[in-house]
C-alpha cells in the first residue's frame, strides 16, 4: 500500500510490473539489472506527462525489456526516498508466456527468470520484495491468472438541453471525442478482446478509437441503452452476467443511469471489502472513467481486484 504517501507530498510516481510465468508448473518472475544503478529490480519508469499509471506500466515493460504486456492484478504499490522526495511506484501483475525478452542495452543490461524465492534474495531495494510476495500469495491463492471485465462510462456528451433530436443520436462533445482518445489508451492496458457498447452514439463514439486501433469484437446491445434499461433492468443486468460465462477479457460502455444496474451484477461477484471500493453515489462514474475488475480464471465469476481509473484529460 501507499503508506506515508498519503501524508508526505509525493515527488515521483513512477509504474511497472512483476512479470510473470510458469515453468513445468512452477512460477518464476523477471528480473532485470540496470548498469546505471549496478542493481537488480523489477520492470518499471517514471510516468510521463498526460499519461496514467497503467499507462506507464506497459510503456516502461515495452522500453526496458521489449515486452508488449497486458496488465493483471494490482499489487501493492511501494514507496521510498530519492534525491527529490518520495517516491511511488505502481505495480501490477503481468503473465509474460513464450516472449523473447530483449534488454534495451541502455538502462537494462541484463535479465534472469528465477523463483520468487530468488528473485527476494536477489533484489538490490527491500521495497520490490512486497509486491513479489503478493504475487506469489495470489499464486497460491489461485487468482494470479485472471482475465479483465473493464465498465467505462462514455465520455463527455453534447448536453441534453442543447439537443433536439432523437437522444440515441447525441454525440460527444469536442472534449469528449479527445476522451476517447484517451479511453483507448487506457484501455491498451488490458486489451480488451471484446467490447459491448450501447449503440446509442456517443458509447459507440467513445469506443471506437480503441476499436480501430486494437481491432476487438464488437457487439451493440439495445438492453444496455438508457432507455430499455429503465424498461427492462433485468435484461441489461442479463447482458453483464453474460460476459461472466463467456471469460473473454471485455469492456462494457454505456450510460451513467445504467451503471448503478453493472455495479449491482458486479457486487454479487466479489467479496464485501472488494465491493466497498465500488462507487455507490450518482454520478459514480466521471464521463471517460473506467472500473477495471479482474476476474480469476480458475475461481469461475470470482471478482479478484477491483480499480477505478479516469483516462487523462487534457
Amino acid at each position: 500500500m501507499l503508506g506515508n504517501a498519503t501524508t508526505q507530498q509525493v515527488a515521483v510516481v513512477a509504474a511497472g510490473a512483476v512479470c510473470w510465468r510458469k515453468e513445468q508448473g512452477k512460477l518464476e518472475v523477471l528480473l532485470i539489472h540496470r548498469p546505471r544503478y549496478k542493481d537488480w529490480s523489477l520492470p518499471k519508469g517514471k510516468i510521463d506527462p498526460g499519461e496514467t499509471t497503467p499507462e506507464c506500466a506497459v510503456r516502461e515493460v515495452r522500453e526496458e525489456v521489449g515486452i508488449d504486456i497486458k496488465l493483471g492484478i494490482p499489487l501493492p504499490s511501494i514507496e521510498y526516498q530519492v534525491a527529490s522526495g518520495l517516491k511511488v511506484v505502481h505495480y501490477w501483475a503481468a503473465r509474460t508466456e513464450a516472449v523473447k525478452v530483449k534488454p534495451d542495452g541502455k538502462e537494462v543490461d541484463e535479465f534472469l527468470w528465477c523463483s520468487p524465492e530468488r528473485a527476494l534474495e536477489l533484489v538490490t531495494n527491500p521495497s520490490d520484495r512486497e509486491p513479489v510476495q503478493a504475487l506469489v500469495a495470489a499464486f497460491q491463492e489461485q487468482n494470479l491468472a485472471t482475465w479483465p471485465l473493464i465498465l467505462v462510462r462514455h465520455a463527455k456528451a453534447k448536453p441534453r438541453s442543447s439537443w433536439t433530436r432523437a437522444e440515441g443520436e447525441r454525440p460527444l462533445a469536442a472534449s469528449g471525442r479527445r476522451q476517447a482518445v484517451a479511453v483507448s489508451r487506457l484501455l491498451q492496458a488490458w486489451a480488451p478482446e471484446r467490447v459491448v457498447s450501447s449503440p446509442w452514439d456517443r458509447c459507440v463514439q467513445t469506443v471506437m478509437p480503441y476499436v480501430k486501433r486494437a481491432n476487438p469484437k464488437l457487439k451493440l446491445v439495445d438492453a444496455i441503452t438508457e432507455h430499455n434499461a429503465a424498461r427492462k433492468p433485468g435484461k441489461a443486468k442479463g447482458v453483464i452476467e453474460k460476459q461472466f460465462d463467456k471469460r473473454v477479457p471485455v469492456a462494457v460502455c454505456t450510460h451513467r443511469p445504467v451503471l448503478p444496474l453493472v455495479l449491482d451484477v458486479l457486487r454479487k461477484h466479489m467479496s464485501v471489502e472488494l465491493a466497498n471500493l465500488l462507487p455507490t453515489t450518482d454520478p459514480y462514474l466521471a464521463p471517460g472513467e473506467a472500473i477495471i475488475c479482474h476476474v480469476s480464471s480458475k475461481n469461475h465469476g470470482h471478482v479478484v481486484s477491483v480499480e477505478q481509473f479516469r483516462a487523462y484529460d487534457d
